[in-house]
């Protein structure tokens, strides 16, 4: 006995509707897929092995490392040049006045409009080396996290990123030191340094920080060795950005490796660019005092702010040069200062 005709059209067009159906929802799928990978394109080309580079970046790069803004441009009048003072015995001077200061930019000696020297609030980065030659090390570095932490004011936030192999994001902004140890309860120290890559990802952290004050802070025993990204690369992120950085390099005092001998140069190069500065020690022991002094010098900073007088409107790093005038009797002082910034574009 046979089917009605009317049962097998009916059939037949609820067959062929299903599979149109079927037919739609794969088509957004890979629509979907392929306006996500478009997101994740890479802007910059990071570096390869043997400085050779690809097109659109290496494969299985994190994906926090492919996100590239354009460079920070100063888009206010004022400029802010934030300045440490010392004595020869490395201890912080303070209580010195506008008058006690003179900043050039290129040649031309700019009207210093205001000193401030209160402790504002800051945003934070700590970029903590967890590669395996660490192992010896890793307790006296997580102390020192914490001592530093210890000395912020209740305003202040903090994020944390460990690198060996490659970065990783350990906690977001935070102001509770309880959030940031019990991130590195599982810390284990391992793998190889990508040093430039997590300053890389801890400037672009930045973008989210909430004060206008910002800083990094590096503690690492060695030169970098894994990243993806260039030095001269990380060197323009560095000027580009408003982050001070700060380091504490562990290193030992018979490198075993080019990048070990190079690695206190490196650091220093960019700290001192951003007005920041690089300790290195020998001892691990000294790591949460170090980590203490450098809390310290960031709650008692000077700021000057200073409106060029040319207004320069080209994109281009402007060189700044800050000079002490301290008052008579004092010893001989040690400055640090920021060295430049990018002006806005026109």
């Amino acid at each position: 006995m046979g089917f009605p005709i009317s049962n097998i059209s009916n059939r037949r067009l609820t067959s062929s509707f299903a599979s149109i159906v079927v037919c739609r929802a794969l088509l957004l799928l890979v629509c979907s897929a392929l306006m996500a990978a478009q997101e994740t394109d890479v802007h910059i080309t990071p570096r390869i092995a043997g400085n050779a580079s690809i097109p659109g970046g290496g494969a299985g790069m994190d994906p926090s490392l492919k996100t590239h803004t354009r460079p920070l441009r100063s888009e206010v009048d004022l400029v802010l040049v934030p300045v440490t003072v010392t004595d020869p015995m490395d201890r912080l001077v303070t209580g010195l006045e506008k008058e006690n200061f003179e900043v050039y930019e290129g040649k031309e000696r700019q009207p210093i409009r205001h000193l401030s020297s209160e402790d504002a609030p800051i945003s934070v980065g700590v970029l903590l080396d967890m590669s395996g030659s660490m192992s010896n090390k890793f307790d006296k570095a997580k102390e020192a996290v914490v001592q530093f932490m210890q000395t912020a004011n209740p305003e202040d936030e903090f994020f944390i990123i460990g690198f060996s192999d490659r970065p990783l994001l350990l906690s977001d902004f935070t102001n509770s030191v309880g959030d940031i140890q019990s991130r590195l309860v599982m810390a284990a120290p391992k793998g190889l340094t990508s040093l430039l890559d997590a300053i890389y990802m801890g400037v672009n952290q930045m973008k989210h920080a909430k004060h206008e004050r910002k800083a990094l802070l590096i503690i690492s025993d060695g030169g970098d060795n894994h990243s993806r990204y260039s030095e001269s690369e990380i060197k323009n992120a560095i000027k580009e950005a408003d982050v001070q950085l700060f380091a504490i390099g562990i290193f030992d005092q018979t490198p075993r490796t080019q990048e070990e001998r190079y690695g206190p140069a490196l650091l220093a190069e960019m700290s001192d660019v951003t007005g920041g500065r690089t300790f290195t020690i020998s001892d691990p022991n000294e790591l949460p005092d170090v980590a203490t002094k450098i809390g310290t010098a960031l709650r008692n900073e000077y700021v000057l702010a200073y409106k060029p007088l040319q207004k320069p409107r080209d994109g281009k790093w402007h060189k700044i040069k800050v000079k002490l005038l301290p008052p008579k009797g004092l010893p001989a002082l040690n400055l640090h200062a920021k060295q430049g910034y990018y002006a806005a574009e026109q």
